[in-house]
């Protein structure tokens, strides 16, 4: 596989896009409008400077990366050429099973089209093309240029040759690919997003307060981050997408987000992408203050 292309430009896609082209692999970064991906695209300038500044990587090679991105905002043409399609667009059925469609139809009869989803079925997906075998997860961890792992999820249908091949390119950006079937949050969502589901049923409960909660799991646990905090940088939407995903998926109430989590995204507070969810990122992520609702 030599040529990338990656559909969405933004958290997920942009790192995406990032780690192909450091790595050497020609990219294009595909979305909706000329703003989205020059939002992207700004945003990979500022992660390669701040590798240059730590001294992980060189100004030359910042150079060669961006000159490894181009950019398109139709899909048709963007993907004509590719080898590698990874999708990381929204985290909503729909528009992915949409996308899946149009893929189908204008990529190469050869093309591996990989979904970046973080709990939606790889099966279900596949089954809006016609190239199921070809069709497979490849769950990228936040910040993609940063984290090794990449879970490689293989749908009902996928070939032994597509996933070797996803395993292998995965491997080839330095990452740490892990294999796992298609079930409800795979692996790394099915353990997590109850967890920080229950500590926001923590927090509704008036068992202890948002920092006591973080700080509990932070110190007593050795997370780097506490949940809630956690729940913040992912997006409380997000985090809510994938626990109905699990409870649609399993049928079982465990599952069942919790109503504080449910309110918040209805009332907009979806965390570091919004200014606010259990923290107040007035002054930025660095300088966090517990938000003034959950301050005890």
């Amino acid at each position: 596989m030599k040529n990338i292309a990656v559909i969405g430009s933004g958290t997920m896609g942009n790192g995406i896009a990032h780690t192909f082209a450091q790595f050497g692999y020609p990219v294009v970064l595909i979305d909706i409008n000329e703003e989205a991906l020059d939002r992207g695209l700004a945003t990979i300038v500022k992660n390669l400077d701040r590798q240059v500044s730590k001294g992980t990587i060189t100004a030359e090679d910042k150079a060669n990366t961006l000159q490894n991105i181009s950019k398109s905002t139709l899909m048709r043409t963007g993907v004509a050429e590719a080898d590698l399609i990874v999708e990381a667009a929204t985290e909503n059925l729909d528009l992915k099973l949409k996308i899946f469609t149009d893929l189908d139809a204008y990529a190469k009869a050869g093309t591996i089209l990989a979904s970046n989803t973080s709990s939606i079925s790889i099966t279900q997906i596949a089954a809006a093309t016609n190239r199921g075998e070809k069709v497979i997860g490849m769950h990228f961890m936040n910040p993609v240029p940063v984290m090794k792992l990449v879970e490689v999820i293989r749908g009902y249908a996928t070939s032994d040759e597509t996933t070797a091949a996803v395993m292998e390119i995965s491997s080839a950006l330095g990452k740490s690919p892990v294999e796992v079937n298609d079930y409800p949050g795979f692996v790394a969502n099915r353990i997590l997003m109850p967890m920080i589901n229950e500590a926001i049923f923590t927090l509704f409960e008036g068992v202890a307060g948002v920092h006591e909660i973080d700080t509990v799991m932070k110190l007593g646990m050795a997370h780097p981050m506490g949940p809630l905090q956690l729940a913040d940088f992912i997006g409380l939407d997000v985090c809510l997408a994938i626990m109905n995903v699990l409870h649609d998926g399993f049928g079982n109430p465990k599952y069942a987000p919790c109503p504080l989590l449910v309110n918040m995204v209805m009332a907009g507070k979806k965390g570091v992408k919004s200014g606010e969810g259990f923290y107040d990122y007035a002054n930025g992520p660095k300088d966090a203050k517990v938000a003034a609702k959950f301050r005890v």
